[in-house]
């Protein structure tokens, strides 16, 4: 179940808001200008391929991109492996999105399977969006924010670009982050 908790941004210890409700957590985001839907499943394979998650989801995607102006379209996953090396490559991507950042492009993302927590910093506030399989959000672009997958990331997600760059991220140097309940933590929450 998807779950929206708000904390002052120096007081991460008192949750301000904490909702499991979709049209509370879609009301609370559209005031900060993100967008968050929730479509139906489609039946995927344990290990669905890039390909398959697409075609899986071309009518939602296609919609998306129609309506955005995306022009590069892909789908990542992170299934955890027990391998040293899997589980270096883990750690290393896990680092890299725990660092508040920007970027010059909205992030959207559509979490086909498993889940993940876009932290949004915006006016005082942080804002803790645990995704899970169905839902779709909209980070606007040059909206502070950082993203958790947990220790043992486990998820399949559809991503979505304005320019061939991809995923280009600007770093504040703030470690805000460290501060604030990890994926871990908010998960074994619910």
């Amino acid at each position: 179940m998807t779950l929206l908790t708000v904390w002052a941004d120096d007081a991460p210890e008192e949750p301000l808001l904490r909702s499991t409700d979709g049209e509370e957590i879609a009301a609370e985001l559209k005031r900060l200008g993100v967008r968050f839907e929730r479509w139906p499943l489609a039946d995927l394979p344990a290990a669905p391929t890039s390909e398959e998650v697409l075609e899986a989801y071309s009518d939602q995607v296609k919609r998306v991109v129609d309506t955005e102006g995306y022009v590069l379209v892909d789908a990542m996953s992170m299934v955890p492996e027990d391998t040293t090396e899997w589980v270096e490559k883990a750690a290393a991507a896990r680092e890299k999105f725990l660092s508040e950042h920007t970027h010059d492009d909205d992030e959207d993302r559509f979490f086909a399977c498993g889940a993940g927590v876009f932290y949004l910093h915006v006016d005082d506030r942080v804002y803790a969006v645990l995704c899970e399989a169905g839902d779709l959000i909209s980070v606007p672009a040059h909206t502070t924010h950082w993203f958790d997958m947990g220790t043992r990331p486990d998820y399949v997600s559809i991503r979505f670009f304005h320019d061939e760059d991809g995923w280009v991220g600007n770093f504040t140097g703030s470690r805000l982050a460290d501060s604030f309940p990890d994926f871990d933590t908010l998960i074994a929450s619910k």
